[in-house]
């Protein structure tokens, strides 16, 4: 049995649906199990595990990202961030089930780490967290509290998640492009775009992969699809593909610009490509380009024929 802590999110929503095509027993909470409350934790997890089950896994999708809000909710964002977090931890130790806690690239600074040739590298599960903001900050103190309490728990990180449900850049550019002539586009942060359904699928194999005996350890990963590019980059090819495809009817010009003349509470990581040689290894993976992700999820998502 899995409980996935979550489950209506672009993430949870997408892992729910694997589940049940993989007919893996599952039980989904959201917002009626408060998180931040350890005794409701424990008697949903008592409920589902009444007995001795040697399969017990929590994956928690659950998280407050709200990256500007969170400077003026710096209260809520670590209640769920960093001890909710602590608390699902808690719990999985307590039941004896093992955890896969979800976090992200905002633990790093996004300046980027210089490389041999001098230009930044991929971050690596090592590196040194330094987050900006409140909302990084909660969650790599979310990533200390889920090790501390639990240290059998696999942690992954991830980038720039878009997906079917819930608001994300692909659906913001969509919607910009048939509205607008013109949509201007920062051209100065670099990472690498990640489709919910792969990293769902990533989460599915971890514990697939646990129940055939071949347990990864524990420990952070990183997960994102393949691929260094800017948000200007990412915008451009949705329009291309959604152009070739039928889905947008009208020309529409995608403009670069610079990170400065869209000022926001939190700066937003100039660097924030993820290595991911750690989880390519443990679970043989491929893992799919940015670009063929997104066309797979145009396919999916609105039916189009041929891309």
């Amino acid at each position: 049995m899995l409980w996935l802590i979550g489950n209506r999110g672009m993430l949870g929503t997408e892992l729910s649906r694997l589940l049940e095509q993989e007919n893996i027993p599952h039980a989904g909470t959201d917002r009626e199990v408060d998180i931040t409350d350890p005794a409701a934790l424990e008697a949903f997890a008592r409920n589902i595990w009444p007995g001795k089950d040697s399969a017990r896994w929590i994956i928690n999708c659950a998280a407050y990202t709200a990256v500007d809000r969170a400077e003026d909710e710096q209260e809520l964002c670590r209640r769920l961030n960093t001890q909710g977090a602590a608390n699902i931890a808690a719990c999985a130790a307590g039941v004896g089930a093992g955890l896969i806690h979800i976090s992200t690239d905002y633990v790093f600074d996004g300046k980027g780490i210089p490389g041999g040739d001098g230009r930044p590298r991929p971050y690596r599960e090592d590196d040194r967290t330094d987050p900006a903001g409140v909302y990084g900050l909660t969650k790599r103190d979310g990533e200390t509290a889920v090790t501390e309490n639990n240290p059998a728990s696999v942690i992954i990180r991830t980038a720039w998640l878009y997906g079917q449900y819930g608001s994300n850049f692909v659906t913001t550019m969509l919607a910009l492009m048939k509205e607008r002539d013109i949509v201007s586009v920062v051209n100065d942060q670099y990472g690498s775009p990640t489709w919910a359904r792969d990293l769902a699928g990533v989460l599915l194999e971890i514990v697939k992969t646990a129940k055939n005996g071949r347990q990864i350890p524990c420990g952070i990963y990183h997960y994102t699809n393949e691929g260094s590019i800017t948000w200007y980059d990412f915008a451009e090819k949705i329009y291309e593909e959604a152009r070739s495809s039928g889905l947008l009817a009208k020309n529409c010009t995608v403009k670069p610009c610079a990170s400065s003349e869209y000022p926001a509470r939190v700066k937003r990581p100039a660097y924030s490509v993820l290595d991911k040689t750690k989880i390519r290894k443990a679970l043989g993976l491929r893992i799919p380009s940015w670009d063929e992700s997104l066309r797979n999820y145009l396919v999916s998502v609105y039916n189009v024929d041929t891309l």
